[in-house]
């Protein structure tokens, strides 16, 4: 390895404690919406012992797009398309002002001593809450080849934007995009997801390169959905901390093939769904859909899943994982020791250190309680004392730990996992 990394700035935190806030810190501001007072979302974060938040920042629509950006519009899907599916379920309108916000936001972070993850869901889901499809087209119309690289260059405007205003110094560091290999980043580039980390390599180290001249000073990455074993190959040479999203699956994957959601509409058995798994009365798949045909290549989650997890019978679905739960969890917990172990591999190999930015088992329904409840909890629990064991330098007590999510209710998991990452000692030194 020839690359010497930018170092991290001494001011941050020795452990990063990471709440997910996504691009629901600004799609969720209107009117009794989590994010609604910055103030009192910050405080109920240093709260549960969390000193750093992960954000889309909308780096290219504030500072590449050339969209007015003073009054974006922003709200639901459409009817109640994504009115019960995690990170999609905004229930009021809002307009804000992009740019303004962003300062509100980082000056929140300075009054609660917290810190700021700046990454992008802008080739994901961002654009879709948005009123008109002009954000979506503006992102679309870069040819898949530049995509990467007109971030980094939106990111490092960002940059300067907050220098300007004295507010640098809460950017712990900056992510090109979240999850590089399953957005329209990867567009044009065929075969596996695992074919799609090694194809994105090429663009995504001339987009870090690109910050770097502009922000040589700022760590800078990309990050992974999972962590790509099989393809470590494939992750930039050039980057200063090493992210990935350590989602298992297991269980969660069988009920997933079980019902086709990742397959697509014409192949969902609707009669099966109906006997075990749907609400009674529920239309069928093929007349569910949001406003707007865009939305739907702009949300990135298949059509099925949306489906499903919309109108479900959300315990039927909690007792189909409990019941499996037995069959996988032994190998859900190998995939996330071996997961970490490569990444940490990499990591050491790089001089890098490790961040888990999101992760544990995955995309469960947004009433589904699985993830928040006995099992998902304790694997909170391990997950932790993992991060721990490869030396993580940020990790979360899970994806679902945020103000937008029923997890957030538990502060007491919270505290305990924060508080046994900051000092080091794991929740369980015998596992």
């Amino acid at each position: 390895m020839t690359y010497e990394p930018v170092a991290l700035p001494a001011h941050l935190p020795e452990a990063l404690t990471i709440t997910l806030w996504d691009f629901s810190w600004y799609v969720r501001s209107g009117p009794g919406e989590p994010f609604e007072d910055l103030d009192r979302a910050f405080a109920e974060a240093t709260e549960r012992g969390y000193n750093t938040i992960r954000i889309c920042a909308m780096p290219y629509l504030l500072f590449g797009s050339g969209l007015d950006t003073s009054a974006v519009r922003l709200g639901p899907l459409g009817g109640r398309y994504g009115q019960r599916v995690r990170w999609y379920d905004v229930g009021a309108p809002t307009t804000i002002d992009g740019r303004a916000l962003l300062l509100e936001l980082f000056e929140a972070a300075r009054r609660h001593d917290c810190f700021v993850i700046v990454s992008s869901w802008e080739y994901q889901q961002s654009s879709s809450f948005a009123e008109g499809p002009e954000w979506f087209e503006s992102l679309m119309a870069i040819d898949p080849e530049d995509r990467a690289e007109a971030q980094a260059v939106a990111l490092a405007g960002l940059v300067d934007f907050l220098a300007e205003h004295g507010l640098a110094d809460r950017i712990a560091f900056v992510e090109v995009h979240n999850e590089v290999q399953v957005c329209h980043l990867a567009d044009g580039i065929e075969g596996s997801l695992l074919d799609r980390v090694v194809g994105l390599r090429p663009r995504l180290e001339r987009a870090v390169d690109a910050f770097h001249r502009l922000q040589p000073a700022v760590p800078v990455t990309v990050n992974y959905a999972h962590v790509p074993v099989g393809a470590m190959r494939g992750i930039p040479e050039n980057i200063d901390v090493l992210v990935t999203h350590p989602y298992v699956y297991g269980v969660l994957d069988a009920f997933i093939d079980t019902y086709g959601l990742r397959r697509p509409p014409a192949q969902f058995d609707q009669a099966r769904a109906e006997r075990e798994i749907l609400l009674p009365g529920v239309p069928p798949i093929g007349e569910w859909g949001p406003d707007g045909d865009w939305r739907t290549v702009a949300t990135i989650v298949s059509a099925a899943e949306i489906y499903v997890h919309d109108n479900g019978d959300a315990e039927a679905i909690d007792r189909w994982l409990y019941r499996h739960y037995p069959e996988w969890e032994q190998q859900m917990l190998s995939t996330l020791e071996l997961w970490l172990d490569a990444a940490r591999d990499w990591a050491v190999d790089h001089c890098v250190p490790i961040v888990f930015g999101e992760g544990w088992i995955g995309y469960t329904p947004l009433d589904s309680r699985f993830e928040e409840g006995p099992v998902g909890a304790e694997f909170c629990r391990r997950a932790i004392d993992e991060s721990l064991r490869v030396g993580a330098w940020g990790t979360i007590v899970c994806s679902n730990a945020a103000p937008q999510h029923a997890m957030w209710a538990d502060v007491a998991l919270q505290q305990q996992c924060n508080a046994a990452f900051r000092s080091r000692t794991p929740i369980h030194p015998f596992h």
